[in-house]
C-alpha cells in the first residue's frame, strides 16, 4: 500500500474557491446582459452559445528533487516528463456588449485520460518512476471579443480546476529477493486542484446560428511539495548525510489545442 500525502492547500478550499468566482462570473454575465439588452449590440454579438470540441492536450510536468534523495547526492536536480494525448468536451457561454466593449463568459469542460510518467528520477538505477495524470478539467473564464471581416477573434482568462493524481513510486530489487514497492520511498496524492487560463482563439460563421471555432490553451496548477523516506530509515542525499524525511516539488501544466462546433441560441 502507498502511502498518500496531499498538499496543504486540500480539496475543500479549490472548491470554495471555484464556487465563488463562478458566482461572480454569473452575477457579472447577468448585469452585463441587461446592460447589453438597454444598449445597440452589434447584431450576432451577443446571446448564448454552447458547443463541443475535440483536441489534443499537452501536459508539461517538473519534478524537483529537493534534497538530492533519488538522484543520489545531486540536491535540485530537476527531470521534465511531457506527454501529449487527445481531448474532448463541451462549452457554454454567453456574449454581450458592455458600454462598446464586446465581452464573452464562458464555462467548459474537458475529459481525457492525460498522463506522463519517466523512470528517470535515478538516472543510474532507473528503479523510481514518477507519473501524473489529470482525469478531468473544467474552467471558467472572462474574455474580450473583436471582429475582423466574417471572423471573430478573442482572448479569455479565468480560473481552472482539474482532477489531478501525482505518484513516486520506488522500487527495491535485489540478487535473492523479489521486486517490491517500497512505500517508505514512494507516495501516492489524489486531489482536485486550482489553478488559472489563458486563451486566444477565432471564430468563423458557418451559417447564422453554427460556428467554427479554433483556440488554445495554457492552463498552470502551480507547484506541490511531497514527502518520501518519512520513517528516516535512509541517509537523505548522500554519505555522512542525516537520516530524515525528503521531499520532491512537482509542477503541472497543460497546453490545449482544439477545434469546435458551436451554436448560437436565439439565432
Amino acid at each position: 500500500m502507498k502511502n498518500k500525502f496531499r498538499r496543504t492547500s486540500g480539496n475543500g478550499i479549490a472548491w470554495r474557491h471555484a464556487a465563488v468566482t463562478l458566482t461572480a462570473l454569473v452575477t457579472f454575465a447577468t448585469a452585463g446582459t441587461a446592460s447589453a439588452e438597454r444598449g445597440s449590440a452589434l447584431p450576432g454579438s451577443t446571446g448564448a452559445y454552447a458547443g463541443v470540441f475535440a483536441g489534443s492536450g499537452q501536459m508539461g510536468n517538473r519534478i524537483v528533487d529537493v534534497d538530492g534523495f533519488a538522484n543520489w547526492g545531486n540536491p535540485g536536480s530537476i527531470l521534465d516528463y511531457d506527454d501529449n494525448r487527445a481531448v474532448g468536451g463541451a462549452l457554454v457561454g454567453r456574449r454581450l456588449e458592455l458600454d462598446g466593449t464586446r465581452l464573452r463568459i464562458e464555462v467548459d469542460a474537458t475529459f481525457g485520460y492525460l498522463s506522463a510518467s519517466s523512470n528517470m528520477l535515478d538516472p543510474e538505477g532507473l528503479d523510481e518512476t514518477v507519473e501524473t495524470d489529470v482525469r478531468w478539467l473544467v474552467t471558467a473564464r472572462v474574455g474580450v471579443e473583436d471582429s475582423i471581416g466574417p471572423a471573430t477573434v478573442f482572448a479569455t482568462a479565468g480560473l481552472a480546476t482539474a482532477r489531478i493524481d501525482r505518484s513516486v513510486t520506488d522500487i527495491d530489487f535485489g540478487p535473492n529477493m523479489p521486486d517490491r514497492v517500497d512505500p517508505d520511498d514512494s507516495f501516492s496524492d489524489r486531489s482536485t486542484e486550482l489553478g488559472w487560463v489563458i486563451g486566444v482563439g477565432a471564430e468563423y460563421p458557418l451559417t447564422d446560428a453554427w460556428t467554427l471555432r479554433l483556440d488554445g490553451s495554457y492552463v498552470d496548477f502551480g507547484r506541490s511539495t511531497h514527502h518520501v523516506n518519512r520513517s528516516g530509515n535512509n541517509r537523505c542525499c548522500g554519505d555522512g548525510t542525516p537520516r530524515r524525511p525528503v521531499s520532491y516539488d512537482i509542477s503541472n501544466r497543460l497546453g490545449i489545442v482544439r477545434a469546435a462546433i458551436v451554436y448560437r441560441f436565439g439565432r
